[in-house]
């Protein structure tokens, strides 16, 4: 299936020409087809003479229900724009070709109406002029295949250059035309994109109704992806589970992108009869494959007016703009705009409010109403709902370059984070550049797939800019060296201290950067083979030779001071193992307490601290940490509070 929607002025025959092409009512409402004016999106669906199947989006074309048409347009590849023979292009037409434009479209076919009621070719040659220099003249294939040859449309001015826009002249009352219409409709989905049928799911939705004993159903617009009944869904981050599926009124099991599809969605905060059902502007998604937001940073195209007009500095009062406005400039001398820092921004069937914030540059920052499901690439389009209706209100597209924007509170980071965002691409190379560290599931998030994300992950699930990847295992190097200079007593770099250093989020990632000649060990990165600083270890050695004929007569503190061993040198002779750490302030050498297990046993079984004082020749001060020490060893045990004996 294709999906195409219909653009153009009000009263230009949109509604009448899907009609003709369908034999379908697109106007649901009464009220719609009492004024002959629509007011909501329309559905139909046809067969095309290559027996394609086609649905149709009819759109409103009124300037009061502007919104109403983005919602249509929005998720579509590729639309029909309608202009009457005998009005031409109108002031809609304008707004609704500004709108194709910024929202990327790029895939149209012109069709004027009521070519029974005026010359079909002046208003041909405008509008096909016109859209043509918007970029809507997608490249067509040959018709050969398509069932039919190519119409011969050059009598209306509209033949045959690449780029230029396929147009055909109809009449929806009499049906002039509707055959080459249907064959030129052949050739333009032809020319459509093929979609992705693995792509993540972001199903916007544009309707929403309840059928009893069956729950709520949602309408949209499937560009890509599929849906399967019983498949999991998100909805504003509630899981729901697809219940059953229609696709232009037929049961399905399975529907894949492009289509429009009707889902029956079972969730335990869906509504049953009809009330709080999901607004228009909500989207089903696959879960874990989008990055919910409301702050975005952005590359701002100009269109229409707004493009076309662009102010010059004096347009503005100081770098915030004149009044309400922020400057946005661009590469050319002279090419900045203004724009108002409250907008509306539409992707897909949603229109949000949005504060504008210019970073630099094209780069700015929206802080939008409620968070959405989007990806890198996506492009939103601004409006300006405070225009006057006779002006476009269509200021730009929005090309979405970070869905997670850092903080930017140090002067200058706003402009040195928007010149990284100037050569932004939607991927995974792009986003680690300007992230450098970031989650598998955060990254495949942000470009919905996980199966192109480059070289694989650093450590865990953890993926890195190669550059600053690099970079990180340079700084660590010197970090540890600086560490061990300036604590020489200490046998490495704790890791933790070494994360907070490199101001990382993990700890894996310290230890997956230490390269040779670094080794971890117990927690700490070693940049030195194990030993004591030479003025330690002399100092050790002098206290060997004073324990040699009393090993048990443990010195003061005052003393080992003297010999130059305090706290810290003490503990790193400990972690040496060239002293043996009894108790705080009690040190002896190593094999100390084995010795004094084997003094102990030639003692009367059990013995009391004092005899074993008498045998060991030390203090009291020393014997009873010792024999503490020697319980803790397996070597002794208590017998009574008095008494003890030797294992």
């Amino acid at each position: 299936m294709y999906v195409v929607a219909t653009a153009g002025h009000v009263d230009h025959g949109k509604s009448t020409l899907v009609r003709a092409l369908t034999g379908m009512e697109p106007d649901r409402l009464e009220e719609e087809r009492r004024r002959g004016l629509t007011i909501e999106l329309g559905y139909a669906w046809t067969t095309l003479p290559s027996g394609l199947r086609l649905a149709f989006v009819d759109v409103p074309g009124h300037e009061r229900f502007l919104s109403t048409m983005l919602a249509g347009v929005g998720p579509v590849p590729a639309v029909l724009f309608v202009v009457a023979a005998d009005e031409g292009w109108m002031p809609q037409s304008e707004e609704h070709v500004v709108a194709l434009e910024a929202l990327g479209v790029r895939h149209c076919l012109l069709a004027v109406t009521r070519a029974d009621l005026a010359d079909p070719a002046p208003a041909l040659d405008q509008a096909r002029t016109r859209l043509t220099s918007a970029g809507l003249g997608g490249a067509r294939p040959d018709a050969a295949g398509l069932g039919g040859e190519r119409p011969d449309v050059t009598r209306l001015g509209c033949g045959g250059g690449r780029g230029a826009v396929e147009a055909v002249a109809v009449s929806g009352r009499t049906g002039q035309g509707l055959d080459e219409l249907r064959e030129a409709l052949d050739r333009l989905v032809a020319a459509l994109p093929a979609p992705d049928p693995e792509a993540p799911v972001r199903l916007w939705i544009d309707r929403a109704f309840s059928v009893p004993g069956s729950g709520t159903v949602v309408t949209g617009t499937l560009p890509e992806g599929a849906i399967s009944v019983g498949d999991e869904l998100a909805l504003d981050g509630e899981p729901v589970r697809v219940r059953a599926l229609e696709s232009m009124k037929e049961p399905s099991s399975s529907v894949t992108g492009v289509a429009r599809v009707a889902v029956n969605l079972r969730g335990h905060r869906l509504p049953e009869r009809g009330h709080g059902l999901p607004e228009r502007g909500r989207a089903l998604v696959t879960p874990g494959k989008w990055t919910y937001t409301d702050l975005v940073d952005v590359r701002i195209t100009p269109v229409g007016t707004l493009r076309d007009t662009g102010s010059g500095p004096e347009a503005a009062d100081g770098p915030g703009g004149s009044g309400g406005d922020v400057l946005v400039s661009g590469r050319g001398r002279g090419e900045e705009w203004r724009l108002p820092r409250c907008l509306t921004a539409h992707i897909g069937s949603v229109a949000v409010t949005c504060e504008v914030r210019t970073l630099g540059g094209r780069v700015v920052r929206l802080r939008l109403a409620r968070p959405l499901p989007l990806h890198l690439g996506d492009v939103l389009l601004l409006r300006d709902p405070g225009r006057d209706r006779a002006e476009v209100r269509v200021l730009a597209g929005a090309s979405v370059l970070d869905v997670r924007p850092p903080a930017l509170g140090r002067r200058g980071a706003a402009r040195a984070h928007a010149a990284r965002l100037e050569s932004a691409v939607p991927d995974a190379a792009s986003a680690l550049r300007i992230h450098r560290l970031l989650r598998v599931a955060d990254l495949t998030a942000m470009i919905g797939t996980s199966s192109d994300l480059g070289e694989g992950p650093v450590c865990g699930d953890w993926y890195a800019d190669p550059e600053y990847w690099a970079e990180l295992g340079e700084r660590l190097a010197d970090t540890a060296r600086r560490y061990a200079i300036e604590h020489p007593l200490e046998p490495g770099m704790p890791i933790e201290a070494a994360r907070h250093a490199l101001g990382l989020p993990d700890r894996q990632l310290v230890a997956a950067l230490v390269r040779a000649p670094f080794t971890l060990a117990e927690g700490r990165i070693v940049t030195r083979p194990a030993g004591l600083p030479e003025p330690v270890a002399r100092a050790v050695e002098r206290l060997r030779g004073e324990l040699a004929a009393h090993p048990f007569q443990a010195p003061e503190a005052g003393r080992l001071a003297e010999l130059g061993l305090g706290s810290r040198e003490v503990a790193a002779a400990v972690r040496a193992g060239r002293l043996l750490r009894v108790a705080e302030g009690i040190v002896l050498l190593p094999g100390a307490d084995v010795r004094a297990a084997e003094l102990l046993r030639r003692l009367p079984q059990p013995f009391t601290v004092s005899q074993a004082r008498r045998a060991l020749d030390t203090s009291r001060r020393v014997a009873v940490p010792l024999l503490e020490h020697l319980d803790r060893s397996g070597l002794t045990q208590r017998v009574d509070e008095v008494h003890r004996r030797c294992l």
